[in-house]
């Protein structure tokens, strides 16, 4: 095959498609699949069961030893933990930027989604909710998580209720909303959380529905999705 011909079936071939590995319930995995859909990026959804503990398997072990979705694999890159998926996605791929350029909104929206992924979603996770019921009883197991999420939402919404219109951080969707849009959709469902007590994160959220990104990226749209 002569030079040419070599350049043209390099052209020819397709970058392979990023792979996610998810579960229709996990928030942590729906911040990944609304990036995802933001930025335009088509992906192949691995879903993992975790009811049947397929995140438990030796292979998915090899992915993440930590054993949680998401995992998102990009050729021979392989990245679990949705912040750092995040991260990686605007750093591979920086079209539709999540992260905006003025130092102060960046920072806004780190410490906004360095909230949900650090002091609220783990407190509310399922083993630890186990855990509570088991040590304290079955009617902890609610008021735990409604005081851990309550407490999150009190800090974000102090530090965005001055910067906020249309979304978290000013009229452009960016990485705050990412982490936001999944937790408030699954603090009203899972732990009846009033968000009547947080008006800026509310006003927000209305926003975040009208989107087909965030629609496609809803727990009941995946493949996997239960009734």
């Amino acid at each position: 095959m002569d030079t040419q011909n070599q350049e043209r079936a390099a052209e020819s071939v397709e970058p392979p498609k990023l792979v996610l590995y998810s579960n229709w319930q996990s928030s942590c995995s729906w911040r990944v699949r609304f990036a995802l859909s933001l930025k335009g990026i088509s992906y192949e959804y691995k879903a993992v069961d975790l009811r049947k503990q397929e995140h438990y398997t030796a292979e998915f072990e090899k992915l993440n030893p930590m054993r949680f979705v998401p995992v998102l694999v990009d050729g021979d890159i392989v990245v679990s933990d949705s912040f750092a998926i995040l991260l990686y996605l605007e750093e591979k791929y920086p079209q539709r930027a999540l992260l905006p350029r003025d130092p102060r909104l960046k920072a806004l929206n780190l410490q906004a989604a360095s909230i949900i992924s650090s002091s609220v979603q783990p407190l509310q996770m399922l083993n630890v909710l186990k855990y509570i019921e088991e040590k304290a009883g079955p009617e902890e197991r609610l008021s735990w998580a409604q005081y851990a999420i309550e407490r999150g939402f009190q800090a974000l919404e102090k530090l965005l209720e001055n910067v906020a219109t249309r979304y978290a951080t000013g009229d452009e969707m960016c990485l705050a909303d990412v982490f936001l849009a999944p937790q408030i959709a699954t603090s009203t469902s899972r732990f009846h959380i009033d968000m009547a007590k947080f008006p800026t994160l509310r006003r927000i959220h209305e926003s975040y529905k009208t989107l087909p990104e965030y629609e496609a990226s809803l727990p009941e749209s995946q493949p996997d999705a239960t009734s």
